[in-house]
């Protein structure tokens, strides 16, 4: 018989509705009921592609004598991370502070009064690895809520203490200067992993937000440095493993520092960022695999994550037929009985063998090139050029082969933060690539959020099968501003921007902190308060909501000329100044934010009639080469009604497209040629032409 959880619209929920556990979802009868049977609660946190979180289940929760225990001696509560990360968010930091690491599933015990109390992450079902079963610690710690009462408040109590220091959104603050970025692009480049590619150990996860920031600094300040290894780093990505080359679309992590055997569960978030890196570095080098990337991905996302109503699903499972990557590999009689044939480049380009990849994996072949075009070519007598479209041939076939298998799951709510991201990577794309189709899929995906995810006015973080959340976050708002602003950058609807502006009106109302402390709560004003209101700093695996809504707040008001918008902007700057140059992988996205600040912004406005081709040749010129601490306005007379202020008391001279230029809100000559923006656009030192880059 289904649980509480049958009436849920998570799809990581409703794979729980049949487990003999009495679940019950995050809300007011859980919690009471904690209080009136005076029992501590198991909260149990995931999310629907997680490998572990399946694994746990079939082991635990399925299992009729452990939900026995379960249900005689806790409350039992599930809660989807990604619905809810600002109860992950909390209850993480006090799995960590018990374990020193954390991790999905989450596993944790609160009392009645929801303090944390024990916590770690995957049980087994018997002793294993020197951890205990998931009976054995059921049983301890009733025990220890009936017998030891007093040692449990305590121990709740010190871990309460830390949370609410680490979680008030104190961080290091001080003055943020030129030096700051540089020391933290020394600490990135010094720690880069110059063999494998990426930073740190196994697992590795692919940091493109710092990939991001080098970028920047490389645009700013022409270091060499910044731009090889940010190139280095997105080849060994793309080698294969981590990333599908016969799909599109990247895994979450690679399980080694090879970046051969990754995760398998494909993210939206992930994909949105490292889409706008790859994109970025294929602007300043025009790399043409680089761009492959960028355009398999984007393939990818239409083609498994696109609802036909317009928005981005939020993952792929890692499992199908209940074994994790099952979809993805293959054996080398597989490959050959699809191709039809002994294809020896193909088999030389992934170092193919019958022992597996490499032979390091189970007799199974997770795809990774290991032989360069160059020596292909060299090789097989023919040329370099071709190779490409050989391979990507192959691919193909092996992609129509894999179609015919089960699938894994798809997890198809909508959320708000990762749709913006995913928005923005369409625009931009949409923009550098000329690109219609991309436009049409980020204008019906900005359509769909507006329409069906604000309710009574009111953004939701959100939405499955016609329904939405309760629930919204800061992330939600500020990604979503930004999203809608590249894409009013892409087609110059006014739409986008109006509906920008408004979105940053609601989000300060709703999440700054107007205590004098600066910056902005994760939660609404409204929202429940479960412990402390989080103001979390630091980005993960998705950026830092306050770093986000910083970088929208710069963006608004150069558009805006708002300078209460600025000083808001500069206020939370100031917050983590102390910390972004000791920690640079961490506070990533804060430092492009501070990027964008710290370097003159140019605004470009642009006045005359959307259809004349002067306009296309102007917007051609801006949009040729990477730019980004650039804005661009653009608008026909009469100025549409929801405009940006940039537009404002802008007149067209002599009836043709005029340009104003704007750096460090100082305004150059209107122009009204090409020849004349450009010169303007190439006055500033850091714009070099993307056919003669550095390195």
């Amino acid at each position: 018989m289904p649980n509480r959880l049958a009436q849920s619209t998570s799809p990581y929920l409703l794979q729980h509705a049949d487990n003999p556990v009495d679940w019950y979802p995050w809300g007011p009868e859980a919690l009471q009921r904690a209080k009136q049977e005076d029992k501590p609660i198991f909260l149990s946190i995931g999310y629907a592609a997680c490998h572990w979180c399946h694994i746990m289940a079939h082991e635990s929760f399925e299992d009729p004598n452990i939900a026995a225990q379960m249900n005689q001696h806790f409350i039992n509560i599930k809660v989807d991370r990604e619905e809810r990360p600002d109860l992950d968010g909390i209850y993480m930091s006090a799995v960590v502070a018990f374990t020193g690491q954390g991790g999905w599933p989450m596993s944790v015990f609160l009392t009645p009064d929801l303090v944390p109390f024990y916590g770690g992450t995957y049980f087994p079902p018997r002793p294993h690895y020197g951890m205990p079963s998931f009976h054995e610690v059921l049983l301890a710690l009733a025990d220890y809520w009936h017998n030891q009462r007093d040692e449990v408040i305590q121990s709740g109590q010190r871990i309460l203490e830390a949370l609410l220091q680490q979680k008030s959104g104190h961080a290091s603050e001080g003055n943020l200067t030129p030096d700051t970025l540089q020391q933290a692009t020394r600490a990135l480049l010094s720690s880069y992993d110059g063999e494998h590619g990426g930073w740190g150990r196994a697992p590795k996860f692919p940091q493109p937000m710092a990939l991001d920031f080098l970028l920047r600094r490389h645009y700013h300040t022409g270091d060499p440095n910044a731009l090889v290894t940010v190139q280095h780093a997105l080849d060994a990505m793309s080698r294969g493993g981590m990333y599908d080359v016969v799909g599109g679309g990247f895994a979450r992590y690679s399980t080694d520092v090879h970046w051969l055997v990754p995760h398998f569960e494909k993210m939206l978030y992930d994909n949105a960022q490292l889409t706008s890196a790859y994109l970025h570095a294929w602007q300043i080098r025009r790399e043409p695999h680089t761009l492959q990337v960028v355009e398999e991905t984007l393939g990818f996302v239409q083609r498994e994550l696109l609802d036909p109503r317009g928005g981005f699903y939020s993952s792929l499972d890692a499992d199908s037929e209940g074994v994790e990557g099952k979809f993805y590999v293959w054996t080398l009689d597989e490959i050959r009985s699809v191709l039809g044939e002994r294809d020896e480049l193909f088999e030389a380009a992934y170092g193919l063998t019958s022992a597996g990849s490499h032979g390091e994996w189970e007799g199974m072949i997770v795809l990774q090139r290991v032989v360069s075009d160059a020596e292909l070519a060299e090789r097989f007598g023919i040329q370099a050029a071709e190779i490409p479209a050989r391979l990507a041939q192959r691919h193909t076939q092996l992609l129509a082969a894999r179609e015919q298998r089960v699938r894994p799951g798809t997890d198809d709510k909508v959320l708000a933060c990762w749709n913006g991201l995913m928005l923005a990577a369409f625009a931009e794309a949409a923009r550098a690539l000329e690109n219609d189709a991309y436009l049409q899929v980020a204008q019906r995906n900005a359509d769909f959020i507006l329409r069906e995810m604000r309710v009574e006015g009111q953004l939701r973080r959100s939405w499955r099968q016609g329904q939405t959340s309760p629930e919204v976050f800061l992330e939600d708002y500020a990604a979503l501003i930004l999203g809608l602003l590249e894409l009013y950058q892409a087609d110059f609807n006014p739409r986008w921007f109006a509906a920008a502006q408004s979105l940053t009106t609601e989000m300060i109302e709703q999440f700054h902190d107007s205590s004098g402390n600066g910056g902005f709560f994760d939660t609404p004003r409204a929202a429940e308060t479960v412990l402390l209101r989080p103001k979390d700093l630091q980005d993960n695996a998705t950026p830092s909501g306050n770093a986000l809504a910083t970088d929208a707040l710069l963006k608004m008001a150069a558009f805006s000329e708002d300078e209460e918008w600025l000083r808001l902007a500069e206020e939370s700057i100031a917050k983590v100044a102390g910390m972004v140059a000791e920690y640079p992988t961490a506070f990533s996205r804060w430092l492009a934010a501070a990027d964008f600040y710290q370097n003159k912004t140019r605004q470009i406005a642009l006045i005359g009639d959307p259809k004349d081709p002067q306009m296309a040749e102007f917007l051609r010129e801006i949009r040729r080469m990477y730019r980004p601490s650039t804005v661009v306005a653009a608008a026909g007379l009469p100025l549409p009604e929801g405009s940006p202020a940039l537009l404002q008391d802008r007149p067209m001279l002599d009836g043709k497209v005029t340009a104003y230029v704007c750096e460090g809100f100082v305004c150059k000559r209107p122009v009204t040629s090409v020849s004349e923006l450009k010169e303007l656009l190439n006055s500033s030192k850091t714009d070099r032409s993307p056919s003669e880059p550095d390195g």
